[in-house]
């Protein structure tokens, strides 16, 4: 017989006591060097606080190699401070620090749990922080990590006295108070989830969105979960679809195993889709090669390979490994999110997976967002998500972008608008609607609904129509019939309306250091040089993103321009499906003669695992990627563009729009 481990009950006593140091995630390298020599500081001479530090910050992606205790040596070394990157290795262990203060907006970014992992493996029991991301909370819950917003708190640690657990789980709904009491999710779902069924779905005796609609008809019954899933309530939802990928597969086995043993009874296993998207490339990547980190990716990949023979999940490996299975594997390979809208999502349906682009699917009138490790985790023997139930922000699109406007353009603009950069987006639901929206493909909706991770929402939605019947259909073979029920209801409620005039939207590019950081191209101070062009990743990777970068390239090949010299311009497919249309439609000739490397489907320099990232500081980066966190990708300073003002950067050698680099060869 299998062993199965039991873990005892967790006691959570009525108040907890913490080490009186407390390390402030300053502006000043400085108050933070302090800290980690010994010293103690209070909350007014640490000001002001780093806002917006990212889990690239928390836990850089080499670190995600790691899956286990080692994680604890690492928070924070990415964390900058100025220009410094104050905390090294073990810094945070050897200090004894117990509670981490920041800023507004903490944990924005990546879904990856392995920063409050790591957080809570160097001895952190308390995050207090202005306001956190939904993902980052969400993990930190789930494993028993603390997070406050109230700053009165630091005072009263300083002085010693213990807080009653009450005021740490004040303001949080009921679910993520019952998971922090059982001391984090698996544990809770041990004792709580035995036996759970689909709730009843009744007619709704108010008007609905889209995403309300879809979450009812998905929402699971429990003991102690709201029967209705309203505004702020903690749920459970069954999805269609659950996805996971090489850096957190290993994570989530090693978990599930030392709680559970083995064999796992996993629920619903057909439902399952396992993917290696990030590590294509990676012996080429100078971040892993120099730390020595390649042996310890593998190990990763091949933790994952053993989970999926074990449990007979279905799998999508890197390309060439696929091609070499099957010769007809032509669309067997590709980035993990943009695999399950090519492949798999379809309208009305639920879709989570362990990246926070999910909501890629969105565009497709389903509910996709992401979660983390251990979220999965129980999902994965339990069928069951959690879910804390958003409000919905309406983004109505009025007119229509400009000829050489693109969807990425239009998401840098909301990025930029002052109620996006104060956090009014953090945890909502972007309901994309007008005719901005309508006369879009399904690829540049994509890139509206894929980026909701970067505007700090759960997810991003459009009512499915005809252009999506006509994606189904001439992408994936699929007659697909629209039910009356796919569309938000006239007066469904929204926390607010968001009025976006498409037809005054810009090119736009993003400044170093945050996808927030909008401006339009037209406003950068000129000539900014570049060394680096990137054209690819989840977000414009896609088939209608390679029709910008064609357009350009193909224009300036029968021109006899190449790629400027000192400047290297790479362009990535995100999936095979998008490689071998841009083959069929003769696209290669025109990348070829203007002297771009081509990259096999992967996330790549995205995640700084590949090609396309800077090695140096002084390096700047034009990238149609999807976030520029300090450190994302590479030392050097990195701006996002959309895919026509990245490939005609490339053809220039500096920053400037397909528009400005077609007047200057008139």
């Amino acid at each position: 017989m299998a062993d199965k481990p039991h873990s005892p009950p967790i006691h959570t006593p009525a108040a907890l006591r913490f080490n009186a140091r407390i390390l402030f995630l300053s502006q000043s390298p400085a108050a933070v060097e302090a800290v980690l020599r010994g010293e103690t500081r209070a909350l007014a001479q640490a000001m002001p606080l780093r806002d917006d530090v990212s889990t690239d910050e928390i836990t850089p992606l080499p670190i995600l190699t790691h899956y286990d205790e080692q994680l604890g040596r690492y928070p924070y070394t990415g964390f900058k401070a100025g220009d410094s990157l104050p905390i090294g290795a073990d810094a945070v262990r050897a200090a004894g620090i117990e509670v981490v203060v920041a800023g507004k907006r903490y944990g924005k970014g990546s879904s990856r749990e392995h920063s409050p992992t790591a957080e809570k493996l160097a001895g952190v029991r308390l995050v207090i922080a202005e306001s956190f991301e939904r993902i980052y909370r969400q993990n930190a819950d789930n494993i028993g990590l603390f997070t406050s917003t109230d700053l009165g708190l630091v005072e009263r640690i300083a002085a010693g006295e213990a807080i009653p657990l009450e005021e740490l789980l004040a303001g949080r709904d009921a679910l993520a108070a019952a998971i922090l009491r059982s001391g984090g999710l698996l544990r809770f779902g041990q004792a709580h989830m035995r036996a759970i069924k689909e709730s009843a779905c009744d007619a709704a005796p108010a008007p609905q969105t889209l995403f309300e609609k879809i979450v009812a008809r998905h929402a699971l019954a429990t003991a102690l979960t709201p029967a209705s899933p309203l505004v702020g309530a903690g749920i459970f939802v069954r999805a269609d679809w659950r996805f996971i990928h090489e850096y957190y597969t290993g994570m989530a086995a090693h978990m599930l195993h030392a709680s559970l043993g083995r064999p796992l009874a996993l629920q619903d296993p057909g439902s399952v889709i396992v993917f290696e998207d990030h590590t294509s490339y990676v012996e080429e990547s100078p971040a892993h090669v120099r730390a020595g980190l390649v042996p310890n990716v593998q190990r990763m990949v091949q933790a994952q390979r053993a989970f999926v023979a074990e449990y007979g999940l279905r799998s999508h490996r890197t390309l060439t490994e696929a091609e070499a299975l099957d010769d007809q594997a032509s669309d067997a390979a590709g980035i993990s999110h943009a695999m399950v809208a090519e492949h798999y999502a379809l309208p009305g349906q639920l879709v989570v997976g362990t990246d926070s682009h999910t909501p890629h699917s969105g565009a497709l009138g389903c509910v996709a967002f992401g979660v983390g490790t251990t979220d999965m985790a129980n999902a994965l023997v339990t069928g069951a998500v959690r879910l804390t139930v958003p409000a919905s922000l309406l983004v109505r699109c009025n007119g229509r972008l400009a000829a050489g406007v693109t969807a990425k353009d239009l998401v840098l603009h909301l990025l930029a608008q002052p109620f996006i950069r104060a956090g009014g987006g953090v945890g909502k639901v972007f309901e994309f609607v007008g005719e901005g929206v309508q006369a879009l493909s399904i690829d540049e909706r994509a890139t509206l609904t894929n980026m909701t991770a970067e505007l700090g929402g759960l997810t991003g939605i459009v009512a499915p129509d005809q252009q999506t019947l006509r994606f189904l259909r001439e992408r994936r073979g699929v007659d697909f019939r629209l039910e009356d029920w796919m569309q938000s209801d006239a007066g469904a409620e929204y926390a607010q309306v968001l009025e976006i005039d498409c037809a005054g939207v810009p090119p736009m590019v993003a400044a170093p250091g945050d996808p927030g950081n909008g401006l339009a191209l037209a406003d950068v101070a000129a000539p900014l040089r570049i060394d680096i062009a990137y054209g690819g990743s989840c977000t414009a990777g896609k088939r209608e993103d390679f029709v910008h970068y064609h357009a350009v390239l193909r224009w300036a090949a029968d021109r006899g321009l190449r790629v400027a010299p000192g400047v290297s311009l790479y362009l990535q497919f995100g999936t095979t499906a998008v490689r071998d249309h841009c083959i069929a439609a003769g696209y290669m000739d025109a990348f070829e003669r203007v002297g771009a490397r081509i990259l096999q489907p992967s996330c790549g320099a995205c995640g700084n695992c590949g090609p396309g990232g800077s090695q140096r500081a002084d390096q700047v980066t034009v990238s149609a990627i999807n976030r520029n966190f300090p450190g994302r990708g590479g030392p050097g300073s990195v701006w996002l563009a959309s895919p026509p003002t990245v490939a005609a950067s490339a053809i220039a050698g500096e920053l400037l729009s397909f528009e400005q680099l077609q007047a200057r060869h008139r």
